[in-house]
């Protein structure tokens, strides 16, 4: 289909990118550069880019690091959520904020020669998934120009060389079988290293053709139809030998036309958007988790307090009880945020439970297990609640009482935890039923659906909680 003229596809890219050289003086930049910048390529040809925009704050020292670092380390750099000031020519100063992606333009030994710096306005959150992407509504421009490259007779060697480089991805595909003739570095990495010029789009991509990818090229080749996509999903080999994973693209084709309008190939741009869709997604998973936390947190503090009342005519303690209560809820939400909501270790949660009282007198083993964040909440209440009454009627209500707290697997899987007091007063069996004995009850044989084994004897207290597998093991997806 001919050589490509990347000269001209730079300069009708809708996207701004200029070039510096190693002296961060400006090259080159694209009309979109210029607009945005407000400077005509006159302007800024041989002048020292942090003279040209000024500013001697931190945005500064971040933006001349990072094209430092680029010149340095010969790898690609990016700048997000930089605010920079841009100067109008009438002297007006807009306030923005960027993201932009510095890469280096190497020469035939391997050295950096240039650096490509493409950047993205990201001032309007509430446009950011628009500003994030690839404007692709502006292809008129670009359609245009590649209509016109198989006018020319040779390419530019240094434009091909930053479209090799980009950190969009580019490729061209040749007539209707849609054969490779070019494809960007960024590109070979999106598809996992492979080597795919000279071949066809089905030899080359096989996982593809069931998504409707090729169908919708031969619609671009046979009709002239533009076709683009945000945030599209695609199933793509991108380690060798490995099945396809979830991508995800904004990207475009577009017919290319030779100088009596026929359409010959078509030209492929986009960007790998696979991470801020996921980040998207883990945050849309995080405010629904949010509000479902905070629904049950709300119900159980009612809870709380409405036991805690009925419990007692002391107001007064009834506050302290109260007040002690939120504070053992609060911790283990604390521990649940410190693990993203997900799960804790029930070592953790026992020792944050007892840690006040004297090693000597309070011992606690087991192996490491890992409970979900419902179990977690409801275990840190009942050890709560245990240690509590053991204060004022058991063991730990005496210098010389012991507590001995252990837990473990059983043959079906089940959580048993077993409390033992000794050395303190005999344990009797409550008169009345009151908010511990209550909790115990609900948390243990309700919620949980387990079992709740108490008794009572001269040498103390003896526990055996047995929680079942379905109650406290991990099912809920890592919200990271």
């Amino acid at each position: 289909m001919g050589d490509v003229d990347f000269g001209r596809i730079f300069e009708a890219l809708p996207s701004p990118f200029m070039i510096l050289d190693k002296d961060l003086r400006y090259v080159t930049a694209n009309a979109a550069y210029l607009e945005t910048t407000g400077a005509t390529l006159d302007d800024l040809a041989g002048h020292y880019v942090m003279e040209r925009f000024p500013e001697p704050g931190e945005s500064g020292k971040r933006l001349l690091a990072s094209f430092e670092k680029v010149l340095a380390t010969g790898t690609p750099d990016t700048l997000a959520y930089l605010p920079y000031p841009i100067a109008e020519a009438d002297g007006t100063v807009r306030h923005r904020y960027w993201t932009a992606v510095h890469v280096p333009l190497t020469d035939a030994d391997g050295q950096v020669e240039f650096i490509l710096q493409n950047t993205v306005d990201v001032t309007e959150f509430a446009r950011l998934r628009e500003a994030a992407t690839l404007p692709f509504s502006s292809l008129s421009a670009a359609t245009r120009l590649i209509e016109r490259t198989r006018e020319a007779e040779a390419a530019s060697a240094d434009f091909r060389r930053l479209f090799q480089q980009a950190p969009a991805f580019f490729a061209v595909l040749s007539g209707p079988a849609h054969v490779f003739t070019f494809a960007s570095d960024s590109y070979v990495r999106l598809i996992g290293g492979r080597n795919v010029v000279g071949q066809d789009i089905k030899t080359a991509l096989p996982e593809v053709i069931e998504q409707g990818f090729v169908d919708l090229l031969d619609r671009v080749f046979h009709e002239g139809h533009v076709h683009s996509a945000e945030g599209a999903r695609v199933m793509l080999v991108n380690e060798p030998g490995q099945p396809a994973q979830e991508t995800f693209l904004d990207f475009s084709y577009a017919p290319i036309r030779d100088a009596a309008g026929i359409i010959t190939g078509v030209f492929v741009q986009g960007m790998d958007r696979t991470e801020s869709v996921r980040a998207a997604q883990r945050q849309r998973l995080l405010i629904d988790e949010l509000n479902h936390r905070v629904k049950n947190t709300l119900a159980t503090v009612q809870s709380i307090a409405s036991q805690t009342l009925r419990s007692t005519s002391d107001m007064a303690v009834a506050r302290q009880a109260f007040e002690a209560r939120i504070i053992a809820l609060s911790k283990a939400h604390t521990m649940l945020s410190d693990r993203q909501w997900h799960d804790t270790e029930i070592g953790h949660l026992v020792c944050q439970e007892l840690s006040v009282f004297d090693s000597e007198q309070v011992r606690y083993e087991g192996p490491v297990l890992i409970v979900n964040a419902k179990a977690t909440v409801a275990l840190a209440l009942v050890l709560h609640e245990m240690a509590a009454n053991s204060t004022k009627h058991g063991s730990l209500s005496v210098p010389e009482g012991t507590l001995m707290v252990n837990w473990h697997e059983d043959g079906n899987d089940n959580l048993v935890i077993d409390w033992v007091e000794r050395g303190g007063p005999a344990a009797r069996e409550p008169d009345r039923n009151g908010f511990g004995s209550r909790l115990l009850r609900t948390v243990i044989t309700g919620e949980m659906a387990g079992d709740l084994d108490l008794r009572y004897d001269g040498e103390g207290l003896t526990a055996r909680l047995t929680v079942p597998h379905a109650a406290y093991k991990v099912q809920e997806a890592a919200i990271a």
